[in-house]
């Protein structure tokens, strides 16, 4: 599959393969604010027997980024510079000795690695292990697919995995104007459910009109309850929690006997246990099979992946400048080609 190359690529010593041996990255020396990230040149990283090469045209941007950033999950082994990202998409190069030959129709991909040891996706290149990444699907561009991948997998699977939503049952999407929720408002649509979502602002409301939830509250206003009730007279099935807090645990005590509430690992501070309703953390799995199953959902849904801006790689401090203002509809993302 043919790919854009940059200028400053063009320019750069290339290996027998035509790959550059160079390539920029957006990279900390040093724990701290947005202003530790700044671009680094580094050497394209090979893959190993089980990896992929992947040229990046995109990358998501995510609260657990900026936590790396700030050291918060160091453990002292990290190694300097450190390419942050977790996910993005771009298309296969390469690829390490006991991987099948890719098809030209499967080169285009996106991927999820946390914690690659080879490199983040704030790069020109990154190599990941084969089954982390998947085939974009028609529906989505690849900027899209770059902005989704990580996000999708963990909306997916706590809708279709963890709470086994089921059709007719009325479900509360909390924290959903958020890069995870506005897919799952999505997915959770696609079985016939009735949604209700979150929002603090009125584009925010609109926003998740537009995906398809039938209702909309605000969590921190002093009539949530009620309104939730409301809209909800039988009590709720599910909930998917994707931030924590007060609001929350209100919001929870309407859940039905035999409920679920699912929340990615991260969510702070952690949903507290109720009698009667299973709690369930969880983190997002990627593998080919994961893949195949996102795709199908993503197809089943009509997905619209909601980007709150883009910026290139270059800006990546920017980027995460914006991130911590807070109230992202979406997700932000970094177009490196």
């Amino acid at each position: 599959m043919a790919s854009k190359t940059t200028a400053g690529s063009r320019t750069r010593e290339k290996s027998a393969t035509g790959i550059p041996t160079t390539m920029r990255a957006a990279a900390i020396d040093r724990f701290g604010s947005p202003d530790v990230l700044t671009i680094h040149t580094l050497p394209v990283p090979t893959p190993g027997p089980h990896e992929v090469l992947i040229e990046m045209h995109a990358a998501g941007v995510g609260i657990w980024d900026a936590a790396m950033r700030r050291g918060e999950y160091s453990d002292g082994t990290e190694r300097f510079p450190l390419v942050l990202g977790t996910d993005g998409a771009g298309v296969i190069v390469a690829h390490g000795a006991d991987v099948p030959t890719i098809k030209r129709e499967d080169a285009e991909v996106w991927a999820y690695e946390f914690g690659n040891p080879k490199g983040g996706f704030y790069a020109e290149y990154v190599a990941v292990h084969a089954d982390h990444a998947g085939r974009v699907p028609r529906e989505l561009t690849i900027l899209e697919a770059g902005a989704s991948a990580v996000t999708g997998l963990t909306a997916q699977q706590g809708i279709d995995d963890h709470i086994q939503l089921r059709s007719r049952e009325t479900i509360l999407i909390f924290g959903a104007t958020g890069a995870v929720g506005t897919l799952a408002v999505q997915f959770a649509k696609r079985h016939g459910t009735y949604v209700i979502a979150t929002a603090s602002s009125a584009s925010g409301e609109q926003t998740m009109r537009d995906l398809g939830a039938q209702h909309v509250i605000d969590a921190r206003a002093p009539n949530a309850a009620e309104r939730l009730k409301s809209y909800a007279a039988d009590g709720l099935n599910a909930i998917l929690a994707l931030a924590g807090g007060e609001s929350l645990e209100q919001c929870a005590d309407q859940l039905v006997e035999g409920g679920r509430l699912a929340y990615p690992n991260g969510v702070t501070p952690e949903p507290q246990k109720r009698p009667n309703v299973r709690v369930i953390a969880y983190d997002a799995v990627a593998g080919r099979e994961e893949f195949e199953r996102l795709n199908r959902a993503v197809a089943d849904a009509h997905l619209k992946v909601i980007i709150a801006k883009t910026f290139k790689l270059e800006e990546a401090a920017k980027a995460h400048e914006r991130l911590e203002q807070g109230h992202v509809i979406g997700r932000i993302a970094l177009q490196i080609r």
